[in-house]
């Protein structure tokens, strides 16, 4: 990474303020010829920058930040500039004039800082889904992750596992019999600890149902009341209501946050044996599959002829022909508004016990194999007699948890991760 990179990293212009980053060995050089002076360090400082013919660019804020102690870990300029587009686009064109400059990639700011050190893989995967976060929970797990409360779980972990290792390691040497008799008494008690606190982290709530939302999907017959329903949980038209049978014939889906929690809700065709068309029969089959998939069902038909585990939900309560059942969870009217405060809060306590608790890191599927790898791996470990298969768990559990952090990883990987990222980023 010895190119020199810049590239936007605030909001899209037009804005109040711009801040251009630049990153690399000639951040330095870069800010000289622009400002026409040196810059004190790590001090705001204003400066009018120019271009090459000496035109003036724009009147700044302008910071000189020397590594390897930046975001990057490179030496690192930042522009506050006004934040027009004509402003931001004459300060991008004068930056690709100097030579070994060039405009930075997606995600390539913080693959940089990666590369340098200043963060592992773990707090990158965060930090991308911080920056993706639409919900005050998605926002809380993120900035955990991103934070570094995971890595130094697994920071620790390892530790351990290396004290482990060590143990074993001593009895490879210097045992005669290469016998895990010769281990120290609390090596088993130590190894069973690590193994339990790696499947408590298993048991949690995952970071993907936190990422696509808790999922609700709305079931009953036909002319049950559901899409009305469900444009009022979204609060939006979003589906078609009327009083003709088979009016929805596809799975309706829509995300809305609801108390700080994300939900993603689903309406569906109307549930009967014998569809009026082809269509509409499609539509129930995609409906029958979102029941399936569903974290939660909120069925309107008959009571006890929904799925296990949905709640009874005793809907239309404003008719006065409406079904009514005799044990339901919620008796609700989408048209008045009867019954729906207590079902969006009961909605929303729900989901908080299914998703990650607020501010705790979740994980995602690459961090949940590879720590169900480790825990494997340990518990491998545990069942051994001979000294020598015992050392090669504990190594490839050290490997699962070097993975966790970025310490042995693939580019493709890496591409995908920081591909997730604008530009500036």
């Amino acid at each position: 990474m010895t190119d020199t990179i810049f590239a936007l990293s605030s909001g899209a212009p037009p804005a109040a303020i711009a801040v251009v980053r630049i990153s690399g060995p000639l951040a330095g050089d870069a800010l000289r010829a622009l400002a026409g002076r040196s810059l004190p360090p790590r001090r705001a400082v204003a400066a009018t920058l120019r271009d090459q013919a000496g035109a003036v660019l724009d009147r700044v804020l302008a910071l000189w930040l020397p590594g390897p102690t930046t975001a990057t870990g490179e030496d690192t300029a930042e522009l506050h500039c006004h934040g027009g587009r004509a402003v931001v686009r004459a300060v991008e064109q004068a930056l690709s004039a100097l030579p070994g400059l060039r405009p930075a990639q997606p995600g390539e700011f913080t693959r940089r800082a990666f590369a340098n050190g200043r963060i592992d893989l773990s707090e990158a995967e965060g930090l991308a889904d911080l920056l993706s976060a639409e919900t005050e929970l998605q926002r809380q797990s993120a900035l955990a992750m991103a934070g570094g409360d995971f890595s130094r779980e697994v920071a620790g972990w390892r530790e351990r596992l290396l004290m482990l290792s060590a143990a074993v390691e001593a009895v490879l040497d210097f045992g005669d019999e290469d016998d895990v008799s010769d281990l120290p008494a609390d090596f088993t008690a130590r190894l069973a600890g690590l193994e339990q606190e790696l499947a408590a982290w298993l048991a949690r709530p995952r970071a993907e149902a936190l990422r696509e939302g808790y999922r609700v999907v709305l079931a009953g017959p036909p002319n049950a009341g559901k899409s009305t329903l469900f444009n009022a949980l979204v609060e939006s038209d979003a589906a078609i209501t009327a009083p003709v049978a088979g009016t929805t014939r596809d799975v309706l889906t829509h995300p809305v946050a609801l108390g700080g929690v994300p939900f993603r809700f689903s309406d569906t065709a109307g549930l009967r044996d014998e569809a009026g068309d082809a269509i509409e029969a499609i539509g129930v089959e995609r409906a029958r599959s979102a029941l399936a998939q569903a974290d939660l069902v909120l069925w309107l038909g008959a009571e006890g002829e929904g799925p296990d585990s949905a709640w009874e939900i005793e809907a239309q309560a404003d008719r006065k022909d409406h079904p009514v059942k005799t044990a339901p969870r919620h008796r609700v009217s989408a048209v008045t508004g009867e019954g729906m405060d207590a079902l969006r809060t009961d909605l929303i306590a729900h989901a908080r016990a299914a998703l990650p608790r607020p501010g705790e890191a979740a994980l995602n599927a690459r961090q949940h194999r590879l720590l169900d790898e480790a825990r494997a791996a340990l518990a491998a470990a545990d069942g051994l007699n001979d000294a020598l298969l015992v050392a090669e768990s504990l190594r490839l559990a050290r490997v699962a948890f070097d993975a966790l952090l970025g310490r042995t990883t693939t580019e493709d990987m890496l591409d995908a991760l920081f591909g997730r990222f604008c530009i500036g980023k």
